[in-house]
Parts: C-alpha cells; sequence; structure tokens
C-alpha cells in the first residue's frame, strides 16, 4: 500500500509476505510460477503497471491498445515474468493490492471466476480499507492505525487464507499478539504465546447419519464420524503434548483418520484402517496415540469414521391414508447399550404438499406432542430420558386444511413418502465408545496442568422412512 500526494511517495505503510503461500504457488503453478520478487522491485512494478511513475513515457506492455483493462486485476511486469493476477485499486490517495494465490497452472490463464482467491483477496483489502478510511483526514491517526494493521492481519490472515476480514472487529485486542514468533523453533501456526497456568481443554464429539426403512428389501443405514478438538493454553513457543484415545474391551476401531497438521508422528497402522475395506483381525484398535506441537487457539486434532454394529434408536414410521385423514405410527426403542440421559430428544414429523392441520387427535406412551406455529408439523419432545421399557410409541390421525403458498412444500416426498427426523444429544457418551484419557495426557512443560476432557454424540441427518411408500433413496443389499 502506498499513499501518494502528487505522485510523489510519502508514506510506505505496510506491506505483508506469506512464504507459505508462496510455496503452495509454486507446487500449483509448476512451470508457469513466478517467483514474487523484493518488496521495493514489486512496489515499483506495480507503481509503473498503474501509471503513477512514468506515465508520461510510453510502455509497450502497458499502454498498447491490445491491454485495456476492465477490473482491477493486473499483470505487473517484473524481472522474473508476469505476475498474475495483481489485485489493486486507489481509494483516498492510498493503493490496496494483494497477490492471490491461484490452485493450477497460469497458463492458459484460468477465468477470473475460478479463482477463489481474487473473492478472499478482495474481501480484505476492502476489509482493510474500512479500518483505515475513517482516519485519511488525519495523519497522525492513520499512522497510528497502519502501525497497528501489521499485529491485526496476524489475526485476520495468519497463514495466508482470511479468516475474519472485518479487521475493524479486531482493533481491541491487537496489543496481545506478538508481531512475529521470537523464537526459531517456533511453528508458524502459533501465532502467539501463552502465559498462565497450564490447561489441556479435550472434547470428542461424534455425531451419527442413519437411514432407517423397516422393509425386508432394503438395507437400513448407519454412520458415526466423530472429531477431537482440542484447545491448550501452554507457555512456551514449541510445547510437546501427547493425548491418547482409548476404546473399550471389543469396541470397533477406529477407521478413515484424517490427522492436524500439526500433529508431528502417528503409528502408520492408524492411517491403513478404511471403512471402504471389511475388518480383520489385524485392524489396529489403539491406544491411539498423537503427539503434536498445538496451535494458539482450539483445533480438531483428528477425524474418524468407525463401523458401529447398532444405531443407537431403532425406529419404526407408518403413514396410511384414510379417505381425507392421514395415520400415523411412530415406534421407537433405545438400544440398551445406549447411555439413557439425553441434553434433548425430540421427533420431528413434517407434512410437506398439503394445508394447514385443522384436526389432530393423538396418543402418546410418553413425553408431550406440540404442533409447529405454521401448522405443518408435529414435535414429539421425549425429554431427557427414555421409559424403563427403552420404548416409546406414539399413534395418531391428522386431518388438513386448504393448502397455500405459504405452506413447505417438497419434490421427493410426495404422497405418503414421508419420514420422521430424530434430533438428539447425549453428554458425556460416545457410541464407540472412545474416550481421552486425562491420565494419559503427556505435556513436557513446567507445572502440573489442569487437564479436562468431554465427549458427545450427536444426532445428524437421522432418518426414519414411512415403511408404507417407496422411499426416495434406496440402497442395495448387503448380500450384493
Amino acid at each position: 500500500w502506498e499513499k501518494m500526494d502528487s505522485f510523489k511517495m510519502i508514506l510506505f505503510p505496510c506491506h505483508r509476505r506469506y512464504p507459505t503461500v508462496e510455496i503452495r504457488a509454486e507446487t500449483f503453478n509448476g512451470s508457469t510460477h513466478v517467483p514474487v520478487p523484493s518488496d521495493s522491485a514489486f512496489l515499483k512494478a506495480l507503481l509503473l503497471e498503474l501509471r503513477l511513475i512514468d506515465d508520461h513515457i510510453f510502455v509497450e506492455h502497458r499502454d498498447t491498445c491490445t491491454r485495456i483493462n476492465h477490473s482491477s486485476v493486473y499483470s505487473v511486469r517484473t524481472e522474473g515474468g508476469d505476475l498474475w493476477p495483481v489485485l489493486a485499486f486507489q481509494k483516498s490517495g492510498l493503493i490496496y493490492a494483494c497477490l492471490p494465490l491461484v490452485e493450477e497452472s497460469l497458463e492458459p490463464r484460468p477465468p477470473l471466476l475460478t479463482v477463489t482467491g481474487l473473492s478472499q483477496g478482495l474481501a480484505l483489502l476492502l476489509g482493510i480499507m474500512e479500518y483505515i478510511s475513517p482516519s485519511r483526514k488525519n495523519e497522525a491517526e492513520m499512522s497510528t492505525k497502519i502501525g497497528q494493521l501489521r499485529n491485526l492481519l496476524i489475526q485476520a490472515c495468519p497463514l495466508g487464507t482470511p479468516l475474519n476480514t472485518n479487521i475493524r472487529s479486531l482493533n481491541s485486542s491487537f496489543d496481545d499478539i506478538q508481531e512475529m514468533p521470537t523464537d526459531e523453533n517456533q511453528p508458524a501456526w502459533r501465532s502467539n504465546t501463552y502465559k498462565g497456568k497450564p490447561q489441556v481443554n479435550i472434547c470428542i464429539t461424534e455425531k451419527v447419519k442413519c437411514m432407517q426403512y423397516d422393509k425386508r428389501d432394503v438395507v437400513d443405514m448407519w454412520q458415526v464420524y466423530g472429531a477431537v478438538n482440542c484447545k491448550c493454553d501452554i507457555e512456551g513457543s514449541a510445547p510437546n503434548v501427547t493425548i491418547s484415545l482409548n476404546l473399550p474391551t471389543n469396541a470397533p476401531p477406529l477407521q478413515d483418520i484424517v490427522v492436524h497438521h500439526c500433529v508431528t508422528s502417528v503409528d502408520p497402522a492408524m492411517l491403513t484402517s478404511t471403512s471402504a475395506e471389511p475388518l480383520d483381525d489385524s485392524v489396529f484398535n489403539g491406544p491411539y496415540k498423537f503427539p503434536f506441537i498445538p496451535p494458539s487457539d482450539s483445533f480438531n486434532l483428528c477425524y474418524y469414521t468407525s463401523q458401529v454394529p447398532v444405531p443407537p434408536i431403532l425406529g419404526c414410521y407408518q403413514l396410511t391414508e384414510e379417505g381425507s385423514q392421514l395415520k400415523i405410527t411412530v415406534n421407537l426403542k433405545l438400544h440398551e447399550s445406549i447411555k439413557n440421559s439425553f441434553e434433548y430428544c425430540e421427533a420431528r414429523i413434517p407434512f410437506f404438499n398439503r394445508g394447514p392441520i385443522t384436526q389432530l387427535e393423538y396418543k402418546v406412551s410418553y413425553g408431550q406432542l406440540d404442533l409447529s406455529r405454521e401448522k405443518s408439523l408435529l414435535i414429539w419432545i421425549l425429554g431427557q430420558k427414555f421409559p424403563k421399557s427403552l420404548e416409546v410409541s406414539l399413534t395418531g390421525t391428522v386431518s388438513f386444511g386448504t393448502a397455500d403458498k405459504g405452506h413447505p412444500t417438497d419434490y421427493v416426498c410426495t404422497g405418503n413418502t414421508a419420514y420422521v427426523k430424530l434430533y438428539f444429544r447425549i453428554p458425556d457418551f460416545t457410541l464407540t465408545g472412545c474416550y481421552a484419557d486425562q491420565h494419559s495426557v503427556q505435556i513436557f512443560v513446567p507445572g502440573r496442568p489442569k487437564i479436562t476432557a468431554s465427549r458427545e454424540l450427536i444426532s445428524s441427518d437421522y432418518y426414519i422412512w414411512n415403511s408404507k411408500a417407496p422411499a426416495p433413496t434406496v440402497y442395495k443389499t448387503l448380500l450384493d
């Protein structure tokens, strides 16, 4: 960015390079890669391209009639070749510019609309402009803001990818961020250094997807996938932490494990287990150890899937038409291996392509049934526990009024093709049994760290389809 006054440079406020992005660009662009020159050389080439210097001299590559620019994206000529795409524009005597990453070869040049970095770069530049512009008439205030900008960019764009383009929202906390790592061993993903009592928080979140049909010729499908989130407040530029995940005896192994880039080493057997292949006795089943140097903020240490033997809640849904009414029956059963303690649990029964519910007669063995405000959705609130029998049921008849444009429609679920969708969360429980052993957490720093571990199971796209109608998606049977 340059502030200009009668084409005389009076201020060189702020610039930042991202070596990680430059390495990625070299990998993506291959033989078409053009290295970014020194800051001074890039600045001179940019000013020449923008006709802010030597504007009275004809420069062929800049002033030829074949190069009429209709956007703020430029090709800047340097000694190493033409840098493209350089996003640059002027506002209130300042130049805002960036060089977005192109994740492909540059020859032939891809269409601008396919370069996602352009929109990200523009959003970041506009955020910087909104942060600086209010002070453009006060030289001292602008100098102060520009002095803060480099620290703010560490938050907004720590590794070259914009995370928050609202620079003004970051202004209050810039003093807490160090400008550059002071220790050469500090990895790039640790943008600041924590001061205080060491503490580690680990949260395992598993989500279960399910499609149940209650049919002989269609196989029910379910899948569990988990994420291990960590927040490590530990002093030091590059602290070493090791966290272990454990499974109960005879539990299904974790599969399709993907680890965060901060993990320094893993057992290769952990990464070879995949859900695409049948399980055998040689599959690695833990403990799963992850040594790593943690980032400053919370992050997902790893992701995984697992082939659990049963879904947590088994269900049956039957919907039939009897004259002008719909007759519904819903049966749900909590599997005996599942912890019977919910934060919430409810079943939602939508009625698409119909008018508002005008008459409802029902009987529930447990819980409470509510009607939504738009009168097109039944909400069966089961609360925090299933009864001792672990089974609940709902029966009823529903009548509808005349449909209008305000009621929900669906192009898939027409006629009697319908579903019940379950929403639930079970704290302190995972379907795989996976847990983080607090006593096995290793932290090589002085002091006794505080370690907290939690886990949860959450429903995600948990459907029970009407067994009296064809389901929109049919899976092949396991025998096929």
